[in-house]
């Protein structure tokens, strides 16, 4: 076994270790080996009044012999194979599970997305435009949901290439009635996932596996989406990573399309065919997104003098339970971004509070 990847998937693998903290933690300690010895100490300091459960050695190397028995591979922020696109982002997975081809991760990949309880004329329209991006060169990614997503991995397996993102382990078959288009997608594309070997899908998984799907794609397709649906959330996302932002308009009498809609009402780029996608793609559409530069999350940034308490219990004072920005977050409490991330960092650690997929941060109960 690779002893670096072992104890970088510990880490990942930890209790109330999230991708911010993961890559925070790298950065302060040099590796996770003396981030995983550290851990402990520093979650007391942060307030935590619970012993944190890091996965042992024997454990990971379970997972590590399950995934390759699978036929899968582990990839880790740190490996030269983890895509450059999805690297870019401030909340970047640590680690990568891919069934399938890894090089098409790194390939032009455009997202598919829309309603699971999707119209014929909108699954029609995805596997037409799955189907014209694959004749182009473009690989589709998706999210291998009913409705739209399952008609963009089977529009773009006629000519091309795809990629399913999914919120489970790769040997998980969810929905059960895309059992053979799973099948397919790992032999002829890829499945990628960050949740570890045998995980069943949950509803809190879901938020993850959209943020794979916008990290993977220089652009976000939204076919049939109603209002607040998984499928603005992946467009939202694809926003804030500067990822364009593109939806087929629908009938204002369906409500299916009160999304989708939405979004061309606020700047997204208008599409009827594969042109307008990839002429699209050239530009940026929305403008909700970070305010920070991506490559500062993460980093060892300029000092501040305020104490590490001091920062902890003003974010406190200023989260709640429904998610609120970094961006927001710095402004309010005038520190600066790195000593807001390292104070989210540790109440984290400590339980009490999350750093969401996005850039958002809530308190926990």
């Amino acid at each position: 076994m690779n002893p670096a990847l072992t104890d970088q998937l510990r880490l990942a693998r930890t209790e109330r270790i999230g991708p911010v903290s993961w890559r925070r933690l790298v950065a302060e300690y040099g590796d996770a080996a003396t981030a995983l010895s550290a851990l402990p100490e520093k979650a007391r300091r942060a307030g935590s009044k619970q012993t944190l459960e890091i996965p042992t050695q024997a454990a990971i190397e379970d997972e590590i012999a399950s995934v390759r028995a699978h036929g899968g591979r582990l990839i880790t922020l740190t490996d030269a194979a983890y895509p450059a696109l999805l690297a870019e982002l401030p909340d970047s997975p640590p680690v990568l599970t891919v069934l399938g081809d890894l090089n098409l991760l790194i390939s032009n990949n455009v997202a598919i997305v829309g309603a699971r309880n999707a119209s014929a004329a909108g699954m029609r329209m995805a596997e037409s435009l799955a189907t014209e991006l694959a004749n182009a060169g473009y690989t589709v990614t998706s999210g291998l949901a009913r409705g739209v997503d399952g008609a963009a991995h089977r529009g773009a397996m006629f000519n091309g290439r795809t990629i399913a993102a999914i919120a489970g382990g790769i040997d998980v078959i969810y929905p059960p009635e895309h059992a053979g288009l799973q099948e397919e997608i790992a032999r002829l594309g890829a499945i990628v996932t960050e949740a570890p070997f045998g995980t069943r899908p949950q509803a809190r998984h879901f938020p993850r596996r959209n943020r794979l799907i916008a990290g993977l794609s220089l652009g976000c397709v939204v076919i049939e989406a109603a209002a607040h649906s998984g499928s603005l959330i992946t467009a939202e996302l694809a926003d804030r990573y500067s990822r364009t932002v593109l939806a087929v308009p629908g009938s204002p009498l369906d409500p299916r399309n009160t999304g989708s809609n939405g979004l061309l009402k606020n700047g997204a780029v208008l599409v009827e065919n594969a042109t307008d996608v990839i002429q699209g793609l050239s530009r940026k559409t929305i403008t909700n997104g970070f305010s920070e530069p991506a490559a500062t999350w993460g980093e060892n940034g300029q000092s501040d003098t305020v104490s590490a308490n001091v920062a902890r219990e003003t974010l406190i004072s200023l989260l709640s339970f429904t998610p609120t920005s970094v961006d927001d977050l710095t402004r309010r409490c005038h520190f600066s971004t790195q000593v807001v991330l390292t104070a989210l960092t540790e109440l984290e650690l400590a339980g009490l509070a999350e750093i969401l997929p996005g850039g958002g941060a809530v308190l926990l109960p």
